[in-house]
């Protein structure tokens, strides 16, 4: 007889949004087993596996903290409540944790009181994890003002709204009620969820008769937590000036003819291991919830071009591609050369690019294999007894994916009325191994030379995105951003193949400048400049570090554009540390990658002829 041998979850917490699926074992009637879905539809042996959820609703009510989602709530900040901010948001642990985030917590309250019956909404769309309708009260809290002090102690907190709870009950026993709120092996909880036990039922069920045949098995989740909230980040313009009151109903900047782009390692789930990342709770770095949060910050930023690198191609197949199609996002994608093993089975992954498909159109796409070019450099220039050793150095399966787009809005600084207003979009994703200085630079280097081929047949703006995997200053930032790389870099010591001689031949003739540059050069003042600045490396000109681990903070991911043809109208704001909390580093809770995103808004402007 069919009999459920064992059940388990995969994550120890439930968070709102984040799909709840149960690994079911099950005993087939000949003694094997298995975990796919025996269903009312695609019986075994005449039985099927029913399942149910229920809420189980304590008569002692809790919230939990914002910061620690996995602790109950003591404290509450006024400040938000007053200020009408999603009430999940102002729920802190211990007061040490309050001060410890007030200052990311008090950019809430100045983002509140600039978005009144402006942009309100918009701004909980882009960075509102589940606020509104909560669970219930914490008893005896204490409370918290706007300027961040401790109140008196209150008898409860206030929670919104009280949620609606669907019938019938289905069991009372011992302080606790059972809502069912679902029939289906998955569930998704919901805010009516937050802080409160899910239990997870299952029982073989006769087909015919309807009636049970075995023992209910069941398991119960710990509390279901609110997805925790990232400080938003806002568009920040070149000339100074707030433009937060100038986005149109999409979040994008109204200004006609612009544009934006985003550039994001959002960290594979491959890499994303508790071995490499034992900093970040596992509930946090497991797919399931990653890919919600991921998904939740990038429609947030509503940018017309995505260039993400490490997606997975079962992850761009399944999730990605058509979750973005639905908001108006057309893909393409380009995957590595060969496999990982993360010791589940092997995957890949690669480079997508993403556009709008009201605002551009798809001309053309190449792909870069470096693995291609490493073949065709050997045969080349390589002894036939030292090839295998070149490949073995060169062959890292790394890509590039270059599409040339035709904009579907009109820039109005076009040459010829009429013409065409075409773009390049190259993203990329280079070589990671820090002992392998001569493979990022001629991977870089050998992107770029296609990159002029292109720019001299079609002679259009160009944007070169990705994780290039170097520093500020090292040979192939200095080549991206200045053209050519000094003869006496220290990077070109590493050249066991010869591949990088003679340095004169490192060159490039695109002008290519980077475009968070573009804040060390802002002439205007005001807070958002100045702190702006504070967070650039002053002898780069760079972001002080777009990769935040325990054992690296630098910067390795830039947007570079061609400044004879396109100019920065504003940039995403730079993180600091200290908004990143200072117990921990990415990813984290708040934040699904251990990068953070970039994105620059540009508009095409006369070409300048050279």
């Amino acid at each position: 007889m069919l009999s459920v041998l064992r059940l388990h979850l995969p994550s120890d917490i439930p968070i709102v949004g984040c799909e709840l699926t149960p690994y079911v074992l099950l005993r087939r009637p000949d003694n094997s087993v298995t975990n796919d879905d025996v269903s009312e539809s695609n019986p075994l042996d005449g039985c099927f596996v029913r399942y149910k959820w229920y809420r189980i609703h304590s008569d002692k009510r809790v919230a939990m903290c914002s910061v620690h989602p996995s602790e109950q709530a003591t404290l509450q900040c006024i400040g938000c409540v007053k200020a009408k901010i999603p009430v999940a948001r102002s729920y802190h642990c211990t007061a040490k944790c309050f001060s410890d985030a007030w200052q990311h917590h008090r950019a809430l309250h100045e983002r509140a009181a600039s978005a009144v019956n402006e942009n309100g909404a918009e701004e909980d769309d882009m960075f509102g994890r589940m606020g509104g309708s909560g669970s219930g009260v914490v008893n005896a809290a204490g409370g918290l003002n706007s300027s961040g002090s401790i109140t008196s102690q209150s008898p409860n907190l206030n929670n919104g709204s009280a949620p609606s709870y669907p019938n019938p009950v289905s069991e009372r026993s011992g302080g606790e009620t059972w809502f069912e709120v679902g029939r289906s092996r998955t569930y998704t909880p919901t805010a009516d969820d937050i802080g409160h036990v899910l239990k997870f039922e299952c029982v073989v069920v006769d087909l015919d008769t309807r009636i049970p045949v075995g023992p209910v098995s069941t398991l119960l989740t710990s509390r279901v937590i609110p997805a925790p909230c990232p400080t938003p980040r806002r568009l920040i313009p070149v000339n100074g000036v707030d433009i937060v009151g100038n986005l149109d109903a999409d979040g994008r900047s109204g200004s006609a003819g612009a544009f934006t782009v985003l550039s994001y390692n959002i960290l594979s789930d491959a890499y994303a291991t508790s071995e490499t990342y034992s900093y970040c709770p596992s509930w946090a770095l497991s797919w399931p919830y990653r890919k919600q949060n991921l998904l939740r910050e990038i429609i947030g930023y509503h940018a017309d071009i995505l260039c993400l690198q490490e997606v997975q191609s079962d992850h761009f197949e399944d999730f990605f591609a058509p979750e973005l199609e639905k908001h108006g996002y057309i893909a393409v994608y380009k995957r590595k050369t060969s496999e990982v093993f993360n010791g589940n089975g092997r995957v890949i992954d690669g480079c997508a690019t993403f556009f709008r498909r009201d605002r551009f159109s798809l001309v053309k796409k190449y792909e870069v294999e470096f693995n291609k070019a490493a073949q065709s450099l050997t045969d080349a220039l390589v002894p036939n007894a030292q090839k295998k050793t070149a490949l073995n150095r060169l062959l890292k399966d790394n890509v590039a994916l270059i599409v040339v787009l035709e904009a579907k809005f009109s820039s109005h600084v076009v040459d010829t009325p009429g013409k065409r207003q075409l773009l390049c979009v190259a993203n990329t994703h280079v070589n990671v191994h820090q002992d392998l200085k001569d493979v990022k630079l001629w991977q870089v280097h050998t992107l770029l030379k296609g990159l002029e081929k292109i720019a001299v047949s079609a002679d259009i703006p160009m944007l070169v995105c990705g994780d290039f995997n170097s520093t500020p200053g090292s040979a192939p930032h200095a080549l991206l951003a200045m053209g050519k790389v000094d003869p006496l870099h220290p990077d070109l010591a590493v050249d066991p193949l010869g591949i990088l001689r003679p340095p004169s031949k490192l060159t490039h003739q695109l002008p290519l400048v980077s475009a968070y540059s573009s804040f060390a050069r802002m002439m205007g003042v005001g807070g958002n400049l100045e702190s702006q600045r504070r967070k650039m490396d002053s002898a780069t000109n760079e972001p002080l570090f777009t990769n935040c681990t325990r054992d690296f903070l630098g910067t390795l991911d830039y947007i570079f554009y061609t400044a004879d043809s396109l100019t920065v109208e504003s940039l995403l704001e730079l993180l600091d540390e200290e908004s990143l909390r200072k117990d921990t580093a990415l990813p984290s809770p708040e934040w699904s990658s251990d990068h953070i995103a970039l994105l620059a808004g540009f508009r095409c402007m006369p070409r300048i002829r050279r």
